[in-house]
């Protein structure tokens, strides 16, 4: 099989090997099928995307509606790498999937409204899929509803009109959207469970997204909630578009 890609920008170690790990796990893929690339350390090499079966985006520090002057240097970097394999991607239609700052990678490049209307703490929601979600392959037999853990500072506030908007939740109207056939772009992570969290709390815990002396009750708040759903969509993605390598 031709191996996915995996763009990272999370600077500490572990929860960037957390992250590859849950990809890997839930994606049914062994670590020489995903290869990774930790943009935060290392500019993006030249991509042949006919090397992969798809590219996978996770989540991250960075706000891409940040004002310009606030970004430092390896932001503006990231950005600009990622915008022009965008260019690639979207003109070709090829299999995207970006977990949260993939809203806001994908969002972004297609003219999407992205700011902090809509941000969510850290911990579970109850994700609701649209009518539209009815028809995609991605959702193929998914409940209605489900929930999911999200955390996030910046969101869609409107999608451009070519986007179709797949889920959303009382929080936050977008989700999960498509632009075309084969680019997904989901605000929730479908790579986490609980113990991903937790992980991530612990990680994260003096980063802003809620005060430090509430990591415990953040924790234990985020774990009392079972979260199995969202992984479907990453293995759905995975046995999608693999692809197999020429003989």
């Amino acid at each position: 099989m031709k191996p996915f890609l995996l763009l990272a920008t999370r600077g500490e170690d572990v929860a960037a090997d957390g992250e590859y790990e849950a990809f890997c796990r839930y994606g049914g893929l062994a670590p020489e099928q995903l290869h990774r690339v930790r943009l935060e350390r290392d500019p993006l090499p030249p991509v042949d995307l006919d090397d992969y079966s798809g590219v996978l985006v996770g989540g991250g520090p960075f706000n891409s509606s940040d004002p310009a002057e606030k970004k430092g240097p390896v932001q503006r970097r990231v950005e600009a790498q990622l915008a022009a394999l965008l260019d690639e991607l979207v003109a070709r239609d090829f299999p995207f999937l970006g977990a949260c700052y993939g809203v806001g990678t994908l969002g972004a490049h297609q003219g999407a409204v992205i700011d902090g209307t809509y941000s969510e703490p850290v911990g579970p929601v109850v994700v609701e899929l649209t009518p539209d979600a009815a028809s995609d392959p991605l959702l193929a037999g998914m409940p209605q509803s489900f929930s999911a853990y999200v955390g996030h500072k910046e969101a869609v506030r409107k999608l451009p009109d070519h986007a179709v908007l797949l889920a959303s939740s009382a929080g936050c109207p977008v989700q999960m959207f498509r632009i075309k056939q084969n680019l997904y772009a989901t605000q929730f992570h479908p790579e986490l469970d609980g113990t991903g969290m937790a992980q991530r709390i612990a990680v994260y815990r003096d980063y802003g997204y809620f005060p430090r002396d509430e990591a415990e009750l953040v924790r234990a708040r985020a774990v009392a909630v079972t979260v199995t759903e969202p992984m479907r969509i990453l293995r759905a993605f995975v046995e999608r578009y693999a692809r197999q390598r020429l003989s």
